[in-house]
């Protein structure tokens, strides 16, 4: 035979059972509680650490024309954007927006469950009238009638257990209270982005139509020149193939006007009519007119904490903090009181007359010993939704310090991407002349100026693009800097 070790060997003051860890643990709790008071149920809460670098990467962006910007928590939507077409769409999203509407409902549902829980707080009153019929010792059955104001089963709540409750309820309230202000703060971004996406609609448009009259023109001009011999067919085919690309382009142009027109609707809760669609200016925005100079306005930790969605994370740390309160409050004596007021009789037809006043008085209380480990399971459930709220805080960190850096990192390299872009676009432009001119004396071919064409038109639309990614970089900076919401 193996010997046992002797740390395997059983203990004396071993608990073979959960009930009795469970009366452990009431004991202890109930004797810590005598001594420190009842908060000691509840751990001290301390705010964990932001799991992210110490200052963001491009912290130095400021806006274009080297003037200092605003942290964006504190610059209004309505200082951010200054297009007054702009700001009209976004206050008709604001009004109309079902996503903005559902989170406000779910505000007044959290509230209400705040109330409902505070509610078990304090006695529930009411008035009510009772009747029993109950045999005696003499054989005989006893009656009795009584009315009046009763209270039952009210807890009187010594170790705080409805109390963490209700903190709870209020940090979830508060949670949704700031996940209200993330999906507000998404809305205005997501509406701005979708406007200057229809204008830049409108600007490739209209790069596309005087691109497809000039091919028009050219192709009327080289089917001229094929009818009289002076070009070959294939320089016919060519122009042919041009003007058809254009169409192909602004077909494809148009049904994302169309798109994008669809989702700005769905963004504002209406439908804009095609005049006011038309209406849009063409190109305002697309540069950085319009929208306001931001900057992060300090470190990580201390901007991303202003983040919606990072305080909404923080309040359901505060919630799970307060459950585990309330599951280490279920091991101790729960005191119930049950009482009523009224008058009692044993007819009913005396039940209101002189002398017919009575009272009960039945105060309970209960020290859980034995529950099958509902409490300790209960408790542990608690710590281990604490664990993971701590998690999910550090991860809304994370993602936050995620979307800044990526936004900022966006928003720095295409200053110069686009400058660049715009060089480009000249140079083809000339490019393109020249072969124009060359192309009408004789000196160059057909191919040479197809070429120029595709060019010319292939980077005037990438400018475009690109005025359109830095716009709504910006846009994408202030919204991961916690900027837009306002009351």
């Amino acid at each position: 035979m193996i010997p046992t070790p002797a740390s395997n060997l059983p203990r004396s003051d071993a608990c073979p059972t959960r009930g009795c860890r469970h009366l452990r643990w009431s004991v202890t709790a109930l004797a810590a509680l005598l001594l420190t008071g009842c908060g000691a149920l509840t751990p001290v809460y301390e705010r964990p650490q932001a799991p992210v670098a110490a200052q963001f990467p491009g912290l130095a962006m400021v806006a274009d024309g080297g003037q200092q910007g605003v942290p964006a928590p504190e610059l209004a939507w309505q200082d951010f954007f200054q297009d007054a077409r702009l700001k009209q769409l976004i206050q008709i999203a604001l009004d109309n927006n079902r996503d903005l509407r559902v989170a406000a409902l779910n505000l007044e549902q959290a509230r209400a469950q705040l109330q409902i829980r505070r509610a078990d707080e304090v006695p529930t009153v009411g008035v009510g009238a009772t009747g029993s019929r109950l045999p005696n010792a003499n054989g005989g059955i006893t009656t009795t009638y009584s009315a009046g104001f009763t209270v039952t089963g009210f807890e009187a709540d010594f170790f705080g257990r409805l109390r963490n409750l209700g903190d709870a309820a209020q940090a979830q309230l508060l949670g949704t209270m700031e996940a209200r202000k993330t999906v507000q703060i998404s809305l205005i971004a997501s509406v701005a982005n979708s406007y200057l996406a229809l204008l830049a609609d409108d600007a490739l448009l209209a790069i596309t139509r005087d691109t497809l009259t000039s091919r028009q023109e050219s192709l009327r001009l080289t089917r001229l020149t094929f009818e009289h011999g002076v070009s070959s067919g294939l320089d016919l085919r060519q122009a042919e193939s041009l003007v058809e690309g254009a169409r192909v382009t602004l077909s494809q142009l148009e049904r994302q006007r169309s798109l994008d027109g669809n989702t700005l609707n769905l963004l504002l809760g209406q439908n804009l009519s095609d005049a006011q669609l038309a209406a849009l200016p063409a190109g305002l925005a697309l540069t950085d007119q319009g929208l306001a100079g931001i900057v992060p306005g300090g470190l990580p930790s201390e901007v991303l904490l202003r983040r919606p969605d990072v305080r909404a994370a923080e309040q359901q740390l505060l919630a799970a903090h307060a459950n585990i309160g309330a599951a280490r409050a279920a091991f101790l004596p729960r005191i119930t009181l049950t009482t009523s007021i009224g008058t009692a009789s044993n007819q009913f037809s005396g039940l209101f007359r002189s002398g017919s006043f009575g009272w009960t008085f039945a105060p309970q209380i209960l020290l859980p010993i034995f529950d099958g480990g509902r409490n300790q399971a209960n408790l542990d459930a608690a710590q281990v939704g604490r664990d993971v709220a701590v998690a999910q805080y550090e991860k809304s960190i994370q993602l936050a310090f995620r979307e800044v850096a990526d936004a900022m990192a966006t928003r720095t390299t295409l200053a110069e991407q686009l400058r660049a872009q715009i060089a480009q676009a000249d140079a083809e432009q000339a490019r393109l002349q020249l072969v124009q001119l060359r192309y009408d004396q004789g000196t160059s071919n057909a191919f040479e100026r197809l070429d120029a064409q595709r060019g010319t038109f292939a980077v005037r639309q990438a400018v475009v693009l690109l005025q359109l990614q830095q716009a709504q970089s910006l846009v994408a900076v202030y919204k991961a800097l916690g900027g837009g919401w306002k009351d």
